[in-house]
């Protein structure tokens, strides 16, 4: 059994003391608070529970930079998709293997210790399944496995170009699956989960899967995460009403029988009547701040959100960049934009904006990955710890430090990061950074050259 003691521990939502947690088994055996170190502890100035990413594209941490010159005038999320689908024609398993492991490394240095890994990249390049229909979900698992990040995998459904069964384009023949064959893909990817992964189900969005396809799709998995994406893009919204006479969100709390194990991601064009309905749903929204900015999607309006009583977990989508405490700074800085004030994500009984994201953005986010939230006993020892010696904390107090790590902070806060209890960041880097980096590199040089 391996000690860690800290200074201070982020436990049940408030600051403790002089505390000891006791690691067996990749759990957390024991909680002690108000004890002094002893002989034989490994010793750290604070400890948070680790966050979960509710969303990622991994391979898509591969073309990073590589959208950002202008290609026409309208520039915007659509011609972006081109782009990404030119990048993937040729990625192979172990180039996905390569790529994700570079962004899951860089989620643990940043404070992320599980992802949900919305995974849609199923099919060889001419659209054909492999041999082993869960090659690609493989390639996940081995990503996780070599970066040490927890797993929530979401198999993606994705049959149709648009609304209303429209055929699909020649750039999306690598996600298309029938139901058999996506059964099949179930099927190959669960054996492959090692740990403690579990695993879900992502129907793509109601463009991509047809209302009697979701229903099959619910009965086929009665249980664990259900993901999809929801209302990112204006076009998405009118063509939804236009289809059905209904907006996204609206349509899936109508008929689709949401509640407590879905996340819908984005959500960013939602009215009023949807903002309420969705909170009262139980549902968490998936944001991913940095994405939504990056491809001009929109800002979901989180003040009236969180004032209805909804939840949100953070997701890093497109990993254009991987960062944590960059996405909650990004959520309540949009909103700061869009309402010209500030402080927006606090509550009277939370009026530190950081603390209130950071408390959100955990249960939420653990919610959606159907996993316990926060270090207590029998939960997996996903923990980070800050570092006090960085210039960011100087003079900081119990109130103001996670406003501080997330507002004020560049690299090199986080020190340490333990995953299931194994340390896989120290000193602020992945301990494997050298060799998940070096095989990145190669696999990006060979794609791109």
């Amino acid at each position: 059994m391996a000690s860690l003691w800290f200074e201070r521990a982020w436990l049940c939502s408030e600051w403790k003391r002089d505390v000891r947690l006791r690691i067996a088994d990749g759990m957390i055996a024991a909680v002690e608070v108000g004890v002094e170190a002893e002989e034989g502890d490994e010793r750290h100035r604070v400890a948070l529970p680790g966050l979960c990413n509710v969303h990622s594209h991994g391979f898509q941490r591969g073309m990073a930079g590589l959208s950002e010159r202008r290609s026409r005038p309208d520039d915007n999320f659509w011609s972006w998709r081109e782009i990404m689908y030119r990048f993937l024609d040729r990625l192979t398993p172990e180039d996905v293997a390569a790529i994700t492991a570079q962004a899951y490394a860089e989620m643990l240095e940043t404070g992320f210790t599980r992802v949900g890994e919305f995974h849609y990249l199923h099919h060889d390049p001419a659209g054909a399944p492999y041999a082993d229909r869960g090659a690609m979900a493989g390639a996940i698992v081995e990503a996780s496995a070599v970066s040490g990040i927890g797993l929530t995998l979401l198999p993606v459904f994705y049959a149709h170009g648009n609304f209303g069964a429209a055929p699909p384009s020649p750039g999306q023949r690598r996600f298309l699956c029938d139901m058999d064959g996506f059964a099949a893909l179930l099927d190959a990817a669960r054996p492959k989960l090692v740990g403690d992964a579990n695993i879900g189900i992502a129907p793509h969005s109601l463009r991509a899967v047809t209302p009697s396809e979701l229903a099959t799709l619910l009965d086929m998995s009665p249980t664990g995460p259900v993901h999809i994406h929801a209302a990112e893009q204006v076009k998405e919204v009118a063509d939804c009403v236009a289809w059905s006479g209904a907006r996204p969100v609206e349509w899936l709390l109508d008929h689709a029988g949401v509640d407590e194990r879905w996340c819908l991601i984005h959500s960013t064009h939602i009215d009023e009547s949807e903002v309420v309905r969705l909170a009262a749903s139980g549902a968490v929204a998936g944001l991913c701040p940095i994405t939504e900015s990056n491809l001009g999607d929109g800002i979901f309006p989180a003040a009236e959100y969180l004032a209805a009583g909804g939840r949100f977990g953070v997701g890093t989508d497109s990993n254009i960049l991987v960062d944590a405490a960059q996405e909650l700074r990004a959520l309540e800085y949009s909103q700061r934009l869009a309402q010209r004030a500030r402080a927006l994500l606090a509550r009277e009984d939370v009026p530190f904006v950081g603390t209130n994201m950071f408390g959100y953005a955990l249960s939420g986010g653990a919610q959606a990955l159907g996993v316990p939230a926060g270090l207590a006993v029998g939960h997996a020892a996903d923990i980070v710890s800050l570092d006090l010696d960085h210039p960011a904390f100087a003079g900081t107090d119990d109130a103001t430090l996670f406003d501080r790590w997330i507002f004020a902070a560049r690299a090199g806060a986080i020190d340490s990061v333990w995953r299931a209890g194994v340390q896989r960041v120290a000193k602020g880097r992945h301990v494997a950074a050298d060799a998940i980096g070096g095989a990145y590199r190669a696999c990006i040089a060979r794609l791109l050259a």
